[in-house]
């Protein structure tokens, strides 16, 4: 299933993409959820209602005429991990890591599938990162990686945009990382039943049409379930928090000379599956 939540002009409503249609959820049962998090904490209660207004296709809208926005547009944590592919790795001429690495984006980076990604007044050196991001399901803490596919909800595209002179002006990432706009996610969760696995996607980066990054999740250095095992271990994962696994190699930064997004350029990511999130680029005002 593909859960979306969207604008038909109106408030955020919950939906059901199939399709080139998408059911809503907020009006064949306006009280059933607040939000997608609320849905996701109450899955295990709500799916056959869910799937009882899925299967009746009332309240249907055709997709082209709505607005997607970002599935979770306000989750708890974005938890992201770096230098997660041996090709990224490589480009960036940096060893292996012996332990995963972690840094934070702020909620408030969230942006629409589709919506522009802002070059800030301060940004000078603003790239893509293509990303596979999980969803969090459930409350977890000390799961092991065999436990851990149960604490996933589902997947969605992520495109983990980072200020790179922000970035590396200090050992903390957290800044370079959490410009309003720069973390684009959907277009929709694809649910985990839907997504047998997450390890054997692939996944494409394009910008103005050129691609720049093109791999495949099964290259991942820590593959999900250890990142939530390991995760798990410091902090306690809630319904709705978001997961960025790691991009591929391709990153601008990386090209000789370096190869940053400018204002009118469009991004594109693609994972297989899961569907594609697309921008354009424009100049904070």
């Amino acid at each position: 299933m593909k859960l979306a939540t969207f604008s038909a002009g109106g408030l955020p409503e919950l939906g059901i993409v199939k399709g080139e249609e998408i059911i809503s959820i907020s009006r064949a049962s306006p009280r059933l959820a607040l939000d997608m998090i609320d849905l996701i904490a109450r899955w295990s209660m709500l799916e056959d209602d869910v799937r009882k207004i899925e299967a009746a296709k009332s309240n249907a809208l055709a997709l082209e005429s709505v607005t997607l926005l970002a599935p979770v547009p306000k989750p708890g944590k974005i938890l992201a991990i770096g230098l997660n592919y041996a090709d990224h790795i490589e480009e960036t001429k940096q060893p292996r890591p012996e332990h995963q690495i972690w840094f934070s984006k702020m909620p408030s980076a969230v942006n629409a599938p589709f919506a522009p990604i802002v070059i800030a007044r301060d940004g000078e050196a603003v790239d893509y990162e293509a990303e596979l991001v999980a969803v969090v399901g459930r409350k977890a803490r000390h799961v092991t990686s065999t436990e851990a596919p149960s604490v996933v909800f589902g997947y969605c595209c992520g495109n983990d945009v980072t200020e790179r002179a922000w970035q590396f002006r200090t050992s903390q990432w957290v800044l370079g990382k959490s410009f309003d706009t720069h973390a684009p996610i959907g277009p929709w969760i694809t649910t985990a039943a839907e997504c047998r696995d997450p390890h054997a996607l692939a996944i494409r980066c394009f910008v103005n049409g050129e691609r720049r990054q093109n791999s495949n999740t099964k290259h991942l250095v820590f593959n999900l379930w250890d990142q939530i095992a390991h995760l798990s271990k410091v902090l306690t994962l809630e319904p709705g928090d978001l997961i960025f696994t790691g991009t591929p190699g391709g990153v601008g930064n990386a090209m000789k000379p370096p190869r940053f997004l400018k204002a009118g350029d469009r991004v594109r990511v693609e994972i297989d599956g899961l569907g594609a999130i697309e921008a354009n680029c424009a100049r904070e005002d």
